[in-house]
C-alpha cells in the first residue's frame, strides 16, 4: 500500500497508485475521490526541509513515492531490476525534493572519490591554463572531478597544496613543479602510501613515477640553429632557476652553437628567476658586451615578449639589429609587434597526456609507460625574419 498523503484530505489509510503521467507517479485518494501526483507532496516536502535546514534522504524520497529506501537506491543507480517508469518517477521525484548524493558515504563504500588533484604553478598565463584544458576534457571524458590548486612558484605553497589535497581524498595527482622545487619529499611520503601521482612539464628524473615532459632539448636546438641560420653568432640565452628537467634547454643550446662551430660563451647564458627587473638587468648586461649580441633566445614567451617592448623603448631595432625567440607558443607572441617566433611545446597535449597516465593507474592499478615525450614544432615569425 502506497504511503503517499492525500493533499486534500490529508489522510494516507486509502490511498492508491494510479499510473505514470507525464513520468510522475500518480494516485487516487477513494476517500475524497481525489487524483495527484506526487509532485505536490515532493514540494511541500522540500520546503520543509529547507526550514529545518536538513538534506532530503533517501528515506524521504522512499516515504513520498511508497516504496522501500533499497528500491530508491536501486533505482537512482539504474538497477535492471527496476522498470523503466518506475526509474523516471524515482529519479523525478528525487530532483523535485532536491536530492543530493552523499559523496563522502558514497566514497567510503567505492573507495573512490572519482576526484583527481591537479598542482600547477600559475594560472594566470595561457601556458598552463592550455594544460588545465587538456587535462579537464579527458578527466570529463572518464567521469572524474578535477580540483585545481595553484603553487604561485612558491615550493611551501607547493606542499601544503598536496596536502590539502590528500585530506579530501583524491583518487590521485597531478604535479608540475615550482621553478624552486628542489626537495621532495613531500611526494615520497604519498608515493610511499600507494597514491598514484603523475608530473607533468616541470618533472624531476630523481622520482621513480610517471612523468610527461616536452621536447625540451631539441626544442632549444631547433631554435637556436634557426638563429645561427638567420646569421647570428653571439646568442644570448635567457633560462630559469638551475633546478628541473627544464634546463635540458640548455642542453639543446650548446649543442647547436658545438655543431655549427660557435665558440661557447658563458656571459651569454644567464640563469634569472623570470622577474622583469631580473630579465631587463640580464639584457643590459649583453647589451654592453663588446661585440654586441645579435640574438636573444628566453626559454619563456613571456620573458620574450618583455625582451621586445624593452629593446624598442632602446629604438633597437627587431630583428635587423637583434632577433628574438622564446619557447612554448603563448598567445601573447601573436599579439606582440614583431610577432614572436617561438617553440610550441603542445601544452594541451601534455595534459591530456599526462591525465591519461594517470587514470591509467586509478583504474587499472599500474601503468606500463613511465615517461612520455611531447613533440613540438618550431614556429617562425617577425622577430627573427631579416
Amino acid at each position: 500500500m502506497p504511503r503517499a498523503k492525500c493533499p486534500k484530505c490529508q489522510k494516507i489509510e486509502r490511498i492508491l497508485k494510479s499510473g505514470i503521467i507525464r513520468g510522475k507517479q500518480r494516485f487516487y485518494c477513494k476517500d475524497c475521490n481525489y487524483h495527484f501526483t506526487l509532485v505536490h507532496e515532493s514540494r511541500k516536502q522540500k520546503t520543509e526541509a529547507r526550514k529545518n535546514n536538513d538534506k532530503t534522504s533517501l528515506k524521504d524520497i522512499a516515504n513520498a513515492a511508497g516504496v522501500s529506501i533499497s528500491t530508491v537506491s536501486r533505482a537512482l543507480n539504474e538497477h535492471p531490476d527496476i522498470s523503466i517508469e518506475t526509474r523516471m518517477a524515482i529519479k523525478t521525484l528525487a530532483k523535485t525534493m532536491d536530492y543530493q548524493p552523499n559523496l563522502l558515504a558514497q566514497s567510503l563504500v567505492n573507495r573512490s572519490t572519482h576526484t583527481i588533484g591537479v598542482i600547477i604553478p600559475n594560472l594566470e598565463t595561457t601556458f598552463f591554463s592550455s594544460m588545465l584544458g587538456g587535462i579537464q576534457h579527458i578527466a570529463a571524458q572518464s567521469g572524474y572531478r578535477v580540483v585545481i590548486c595553484q603553487s604561485d612558484e612558491s615550493h611551501t605553497i607547493e606542499v601544503a597544496n598536496l596536502q590539502a589535497l590528500m585530506n579530501n581524498m583524491i583518487d590521485g595527482l597531478l604535479i608540475c613543479h615550482t621553478l624552486n622545487t628542489t626537495n621532495f619529499d613531500h611526494l615520497k611520503m604519498q608515493i610511499n602510501r600507494g597514491i598514484p601521482i603523475v608530473q607533468f612539464y616541470r618533472v624531476s628524473d630523481n622520482l621513480d613515477i610517471p612523468k610527461v615532459y616536452s621536447d625540451d632539448e631539441s626544442g632549444a636546438f631547433q631554435i637556436t640553429e634557426h638563429l645561427i641560420k638567420k646569421g647570428s653568432k653571439k646568442i644570448g640565452l635567457l633560462l630559469g632557476p638551475k633546478a628541473l628537467s627544464i634546463n635540458k634547454r640548455l642542453n639543446g643550446y650548446l649543442k647547436a652553437l658545438n655543431l655549427h662551430g660557435i665558440e661557447i660563451d658563458d656571459k651569454l647564458i644567464k640563469h634569472v628567476d623570470f622577474s622583469y627587473n631580473a630579465v631587463i638587468k640580464a639584457v643590459d648586461e649583453w647589451l654592453e658586451m663588446e661585440p654586441a649580441i645579435d640574438a636573444i633566445f628566453s626559454i619563456s614567451d613571456k620573458c620574450a615578449v618583455q625582451i621586445i617592448r624593452y629593446l624598442k623603448s632602446k629604438k633597437i631595432i627587431i630583428p635587423n639589429m637583434i632577433s628574438v625567440c622564446g619557447f612554448g607558443n603563448e598567445y601573447t607572441g601573436e599579439i606582440v609587434e614583431p610577432q614572436l617566433t617561438t617553440f610550441d611545446v603542445k601544452t594541451r597535449e601534455i595534459g591530456e597526456a599526462a591525465v591519461k597516465l594517470l587514470l591509467d593507474q586509478i583504474i587499472q592499478k599500474t601503468s606500463k609507460i613511465k615517461k612520455q615525450m611531447i613533440k613540438g614544432s618550431l614556429i617562425v615569425r617577425e622577430s627573427t625574419d631579416k
